[in-house]
């Protein structure tokens, strides 16, 4: 025991200390009696402690916070069900590249394998969707500890980490002078690598030599916030910009270089290919959909993600906005990097695109009720402004939002990632309106989605955080439905997938909220302007035709 002349600290008050260190300026929790000193340590601190309904919201919401800030989010749960329910979200960030930390409580060390209450192998669990867990396993290392998972989140491509906290571990106090604080800003290097130079210089002649060159950004070129590279190096060299995930509105809609509906024809017909902080998994088809006579570079964060499911010609580890910088800087001066005689590409590309609008301009502007989903989608994308935040939430509804809308700014999109988790709308606002008060959050749900963690809706009205909601309500989960009746008939295309007609709108009112209910397409646009007045977390219910599937839906593999 410390001697009680001694200056003394407990290891909940550690925690946040090492939070604090970290630059964590609120945790997201769901309480439980493991973990209250955490709690305790971060009053302290001054570190914002901020409860929801499900400790699934509570960490999608840490995900949404690490994204929307590129500092790592944290959320704090209890042991047993309280950390299982937080795996979800956990393995959304770790698909989607996210780094957060997870603190779980756990049982007494000294009642180990006794059958405590809310004893789980949390660690066992958790190890294959992070990039570090690990018990904490004196009070003393408690802070060191929490700055070595982050530091661990931050190896290769951003991911999460977890570290469970016994109960007798976290409540103990130690002489302050045998407990290890780590200083910050002194426990982690920079992960900012520019790239082999040898690789950069040679992508450089690549683009320069290239006749039609097509690059996709991706999601590492928002988190590495390599916006302005990127823009630098297809406007310099006169490259057409495909944008997916958390790279979308990295270059604004009406730019020359902003491409979206024409990738498949561009991937079909470029001679060099830039892929860009994205895998290349079931959203690129594993790499079959980009010609096979094209010269494919990929850049990436993670060494192992890159050439993985298919060959390239070249590969770049490195971090995105410092690689596309050094390939700029490389190309400049060399025939004016080969950007002149591009422009009958990008005047082909553009045609496609425009090809690919007027085909879809009847249901943009469809009058229909049931609302076609598309008419819907395009009314949200009119509404946006250079300050909103979109957030998509859903399956099939979200799908057709991903070929129309169309953010104003980066770091404006917001998905759940390559897990597809339904349920990250809500917890998303939260973490969104909370890390940019001063920006608008507009969130598009699919009405299944929103049911997996809609409660937390009273969350944002405790919380005083208004934000733009609409409900596309077919009263089904379409995306799987429409497989089910491709594969065995429509006969058998409503089992397991229809849900009730739910008022959305009242259940906002129900909570404090602004509602509305929208049948009339027309009606669309005023709900939405009459939401964003209200200055109330807002969800308008937008009745959408059930039988309207998006083209994403009907081309997907599994289906095939």
């Amino acid at each position: 025991m410390p001697d009680d002349t001694q200056d003394v600290i407990s290891g909940g008050h550690l925690v946040a200390k090492a939070l604090k260190a970290e630059g964590v300026d609120r945790i997201y929790t769901l309480c439980g009696g493991h973990i209250i000193d955490i709690y305790d340590g971060c009053v302290d601190e001054g570190i914002e402690v901020v409860d929801v309904r499900h400790e699934q919201v509570a960490a999608h919401a840490a995900d949404g916070y690490a994204r929307i800030t590129g500092k790592p989010g944290c959320a704090v749960v209890t042991a047993g069900p309280g950390t299982t329910d937080a795996v979800t979200g956990v393995a959304n960030a770790f698909r989607a590249e996210s780094p957060m930390l997870l603190i779980g409580g756990q049982g007494a060390l000294t009642q180990h394998k006794m059958g405590s209450l809310q004893d789980l192998p949390h660690v066992d669990m958790m190890n294959p969707v992070t990039k570090f867990a690990a018990t904490v396993p004196d009070t003393a290392r408690a802070a060191d500890m929490v700055s070595m998972a982050f530091r661990e989140c931050y190896h290769g491509a951003p991911g999460p980490s977890f570290l469970e906290i016994p109960r007798d571990v976290l409540d103990a106090k130690v002489p302050v002078d045998k407990a290890r604080v780590p200083k910050a800003g002194a426990y982690r290097a920079s992960t900012r690598s520019p790239g082999d130079p040898e690789a950069v210089e040679r992508l450089a002649d690549l683009l320069v030599h290239a006749e039609k060159p097509a690059i996709l950004l991706g999601s590492q070129v928002w988190t590495t916030r390599g916006t302005e590279a990127a823009v630098e190096l297809v406007r310099t060299l006169n490259v057409p910009a495909y944008m997916n995930g958390a790279g979308r509105g990295t270059l604004p809609p009406g730019d020359p270089h902003h491409f979206q509906l024409s990738r498949r024809y561009a991937f079909s017909n470029a001679d060099v290919i830039v892929i860009v902080g994205t895998p290349f998994d079931f959203r690129m088809g594993y790499g079959k959909r980009l010609s096979p006579a094209a010269t494919v570079v990929q850049i990436d964060l993670d060494y192992r993600t890159v050439g993985k499911n298919r060959d390239i010609d070249l590969g770049i580890v490195g971090d995105a906005g410092l690689v596309l910088k050094a390939v700029t800087e490389a190309a400049s001066g060399r025939v004016n990097g080969g950007a002149s005689k591009r422009k009958e590409w990008l005047d082909e590309l553009r045609a496609a695109e425009q090809t690919a609008l007027e085909k879809r301009l009847p249901q943009l502007r469809s009058d229909a009720s049931p609302i076609h989903p598309y008419r819907l989608v395009s009314e949200i994308n009119d509404f946006l402004t250079e300050d909103s935040i979109y957030i998509g939430d859903g399956g099939d509804i979200v799908t057709f939002s991903g070929q129309v809308v169309q953010p104003k700014s980066p770091g404006h999109w917001m998905d759940p990632g390559p897990l597809g988790t339904l349920g990250v709308g809500v917890p998303f606002v939260l973490a969104a309106k909370q890390a940019r008060p001063d920006k608008e959050v507009v969130a598009l749900f699919g009405d299944g989605a929103f049911s997996l963690t809609g409660w937390d809706f009273e969350t944002l009205v405790r919380y005083d955080l208004p934000f733009v909601g609409i409900v596309g309500n077919n009263s089904s989960m379409n995306q799987i439905r429409y497989g089910q009746a491709a594969k065995y008939g429509k006969d058998r295309e409503r089992v397991g997938n229809t849900l009730g007609d739910v008022r959305y709108d009242e259940f906002a009112r129900m909570l404090g909220g602004h509602g509305e209910e929208v049948r009339d397409p027309a009606d669309i646009g005023p709900a939405l302007r009459r939401a964003r007045e209200s200055g109330k977390p807002s969800l308008i219910n937008v009745w959408v035709d059930p039988d309207a599937y998006a083209p994403g839906t009907m081309n997907q593999t599994m289906y095939k």
